[in-house]
């Protein structure tokens, strides 16, 4: 553990799937305080409604129970306390598995402490106005799954008060994950807006995991990134000013300098000098960045302004089914048979299936992400012809997997390598909700 006057705190994850090889690194040889697996997107919260509704046991995150197998028993040995929202849409299941997982490895007496109150699906009315797409949550029109608000670190406080070895949250604002054991460590007061507005630069930079290590930032020959195979994920040493060196494990891959942390120091930010969030609308707009050594960013000059009186809410909608069909052409002439077989399925579809369903033909190797900005070249005799559609029902999925395997035999010619799929899909937006409207709790349990 670090002295009193610096806390050292590490990123174990920066999305729901991301690697685990680097966080167990990172437990030990860090010497961490706290190690936060930041794991909720808007997507996965929803996923995660969708799981619970098929199966109560589920709806947290599917890699819980290998993380904490692998970091446990280091993070008790390295006094390293775990905070995380693996907990996604079930909270509670997820401390379960957890716990069970520590007694099987024989670790008694662990405080894992769970934060609810996240979940407001009953107080948000069908009359609740949406910003995107511009209508309420009754006028969306497809089958209601569920809705969580942004909750903000005080909600954490009292866990790591309780002195919880483990905090597993849902949907808490992804700085406020780091924030809350700043805050409880250098007693920062709930009131004290440019400390805590430094504080949530600090989650900020950290929340993407190896974002800040030169993961997401790797370009070569433009940003090149040593050993990105073995990107290291980044920590931070703090101290009460809410200044921090950010930096990584000597050894570990990747890169730490004013260049890639200024990428993740403005990455999703809509004004650096109003970031809104559930503890203080953070500015980072006079905050200044110096290299202090190898792979060590000093980051200083955040501040911040009293909180916002509302709080962001996820709402989820069922999105019905997600159905993607693929064929290649190659050779001569392929980019003119991929477009044609792409205008055959469009045509089939209306007039044969009756189909209104939203879809997308896109020409991978000739233009896909760019095709709706830019023409992409011809000369292309590798195509790849990708066929997706959002059905509400799942014929609609089908119908189309079964136009674009039918390709392969009522042409054009050349089409090969079918593959198909149908997922479920999901639709996120967004609204706010009073703060007087959510009721935060803690409960501990020990193992």
């Amino acid at each position: 553990m670090a002295s009193k006057d610096i806390y050292r705190i590490g990123t174990g994850a920066g999305f729901s799937s991301d690697r685990l090889d680097p966080a167990v690194d990172l437990v030990k040889r860090g010497q961490l305080d706290a190690i936060v697996f930041e794991c909720v997107g808007e997507r996965t919260l929803a996923f995660g409604h969708r799981d619970r509704q098929a199966d109560p046991a589920k709806g947290y995150n599917p890699l819980l129970e290998r993380r904490m197998r692998a970091i446990l028993a280091l993070c008790r040995e390295h006094r390293t306390r775990v905070v995380t929202n693996m907990g996604v849409a079930n909270v509670q299941a997820a401390a379960e598995a957890t716990a069970a997982v520590a007694r099987d490895l024989g670790l008694s007496g662990l405080k894992i402490a769970t934060v609810l109150g996240d979940d407001v699906s009953e107080d948000i009315s069908l009359d609740a106005e949406l910003w995107e797409p511009d209508c309420t949550v009754g006028e969306v029109g497809r089958p209601f799954i569920g809705a969580n608000a942004y909750l903000g670190a005080d909600t954490i406080l009292p866990a790591l008060e309780a002195d919880a070895d483990v905090v597993i949250t849902g949907r808490v604002a992804d700085p406020s994950l780091f924030l809350a054991p700043l805050r409880q460590h250098f007693g920062w007061a709930e009131d004290a807006w440019p400390v805590l507005g430094a504080g949530t630069i600090i989650g900020h930079l950290l929340e993407c995991a190896a974002q800040v290590t030169g993961g997401y930032f790797a370009d070569p020959g433009l940003k090149d990134v040593h050993d990105l195979a073995h990107v290291g994920f980044p920590l931070a040493e703090v101290t009460a000013d809410g200044s921090a060196v950010i930096t990584k494990l000597d050894g570990t891959g990747g890169r730490v300098d004013e260049q890639s942390v200024k990428e993740q120091l403005i990455y999703e930010v809509h004004d650096p000098a109003c970031y809104l969030n559930p503890d203080v609308i953070a500015d980072f707009s006079n905050a200044s960045l110096a290299e202090v050594g190898k792979d060590r960013v000093r980051i200083t000059g955040g501040s911040g302004a009293e909180r916002p009186e509302q709080l962001k809410v996820t709402v989820a909608f069922d999105g019905g089914f997600l159905a993607e069909g693929e064929v290649s052409y190659a050779g001569a002439n392929a980019a003119a048979r991929a477009r044609l077989a792409g205008e055959v399925v469009e045509e089939r579809l209306a007039s044969v299936h009756g189909s209104n369903a939203p879809r997308r033909i896109d020409l991978i190797g000739v233009a896909s992400v760019h095709a709706s900005a830019l023409d992409g070249p011809e000369e292309s005799q590798d195509v790849r012809l990708r066929c997706a559609m959002r059905g509400q029902s799942r014929e609609d999925a089908e119908n189309l997997l079964w136009e674009v395997e039918s390709l392969l035999n009522c042409g054009p010619s050349g089409g090969g390598g079918y593959r198909g799929h149908i997922t479920p899909s999901v639709m996120t937006y967004s609204t706010f909700i009073g703060r007087d409207q959510v009721s935060p709790s803690v409960e501990v349990i020990e193992t």
